[in-house]
């Protein structure tokens, strides 16, 4: 079984917004994020554990700004975020510690009601093509078929 955790190297290897969002719980612009507009098939795992969290099939065009996700594949924790002068659920890897963005409950009715609004910047996506070699072989049921 797959150890996930936060390493050091991986921290030292994020670009400076990859850092500010993980480490810092900060926010990209809308827009902005390079899986906003992925519709490949595979999952999406945290950019410093490796550990998974969504799978393109739960992936959805919300028209946020970022990508969302109506349920995640295991591995988030959810907490009160009474930042900005609001309350809402901050959405956080569950071994690495990262930020990963914010949950609501304004998804869509008919798959559960939520969305996780998600920053690129946390995930590193692998193509279903890749999971079996990178180690991810248990949750290619959780994916779409290519294609």
């Amino acid at each position: 079984m797959a150890q996930y955790e936060k390493r050091p190297e991986a921290v030292a290897a994020l670009s400076p917004e990859e850092y500010y969002v993980t480490q810092e719980s900060g926010t990209e612009r809308p827009g902005t994020g390079k899986l906003l507009g992925n519709k490949e098939p595979g999952i999406y795992v945290d950019i410093v554990s490796g550990e998974p969290l969504f799978a393109s099939a739960d992936k959805y065009e919300s028209g946020c700004g970022w990508p969302s996700f109506t349920k995640p594949i295991d591995n988030v924790t959810e907490h009160r975020d009474a930042s900005l002068g609001m309350v809402r659920v901050e959405v956080r890897s569950k071994h690495g510690d990262s930020h990963l963005g914010h949950v609501f409950p304004d998804g869509p009715a008919d798959r559960g009601g939520m969305r996780y609004c998600i920053n690129s910047a946390s995930l590193r996506f692998i193509h279903r093509d890749d999971m079996e070699t990178e180690g991810y072989a248990k949750y290619i049921d959780q994916v779409e078929d290519a294609a």
